[in-house]
């Protein structure tokens, strides 16, 4: 199960502060709290600096490598920072993300194909979000041709199929699950992944909405999370939810984290 460590967010108030105020030791903080919690990948994002995302990204990106040894999740929603970005990284990074809009495709899915990364895959076209099954399945099957086509290893795309708030759309988990375990039965090798905290928005008791989802697309062949792993409880569910799915074999994995204290 791959983790997504998500922490270094510009969304996030406290995070955009310390990279206005340049607060390296804050963000290697947080950066090192995610490596030592299990994560995989280090999540960076200076999105909400408009004009100044590029500047400030590559910033963010030289003190998160000086203080963790892991690759990192290259968060934009503009493709030009991305490219601009991209070459300061010491490790094979994962882009996040592109869209099935053409744009994205074109400018991203070249730099994907140069740069030997994994990518995720939103199931979204211009201006229209997959909510049905069916449209979460048909854009899945859109990214997987194109990577195919463009010689990207199937195993280097990860598919959002997109949960929504379940707060304003009550049936996107059900369908999101649906969806996940369609696609990894249709499409093998290909991954799935998703933003984990995106279903809980606007209800109360977020963390609890957060584990139960987290369990269940664990079930259904979910195999990455874009998650807080310093999230103890949230971290121990999806341990114990692989332990399950037997996908660790002999519990070795669940008894290896107990005895390090790394949930509870």
């Amino acid at each position: 199960m791959l983790i997504i460590g998500e922490r270094i967010n510009a969304s996030r108030q406290h995070i955009a502060k310390a990279i206005l105020s340049q607060n390296a030791a804050f963000i290697q903080n947080e950066a090192k709290a995610q490596g030592m919690a299990g994560a995989d990948y280090i999540d960076v994002n200076a999105g909400t600096f408009v004009g100044e995302e590029a500047a400030r990204l590559k910033w963010v990106i030289q003190v998160v490598q000086e203080a963790v040894d892991l690759p990192l999740c290259i968060d934009s929603s503009d493709p030009d920072v991305i490219e601009n970005v991209l070459p300061l990284t010491k490790k094979p990074p994962m882009i996040n993300s592109i869209t099935l809009d053409s744009f994205r495709m074109k400018k991203i899915l070249p730099l994907v194909v140069e740069h030997q990364t994994k990518v995720i895959a939103l199931c979204q076209k211009e201006n229209t979000m997959a909510e049905t099954l069916q449209a979460k399945i048909e854009m899945a099957g859109l990214f997987v041709n194109e990577a195919l086509r463009l010689g990207i290893p199937i195993e280097n795309l990860y598919i959002d199929p997109l949960v929504y708030p379940l707060a304003t759309h009550y049936l996107s988990a059900s369908v999101t699950l649906s969806a996940i375990e369609e696609i990894v039965k249709g499409f093998p090798g290909v991954h799935t992944t998703c933003g984990l905290t995106n279903i809980s928005y606007g209800l109360p008791a977020r963390k609890l909405v957060n584990r139960t989802f987290l369990s269940a697309a664990i079930q259904k062949g979910l195999d990455s999370v874009i998650m807080d792993p310093t999230d103890r409880q949230l971290y121990g569910t999806l341990k114990a939810a692989l332990m399950v799915a037997g996908k660790d074999e002999y519990c070795a994995i669940y008894l290896r984290c107990f005895r390090e204290d790394l949930f509870e």
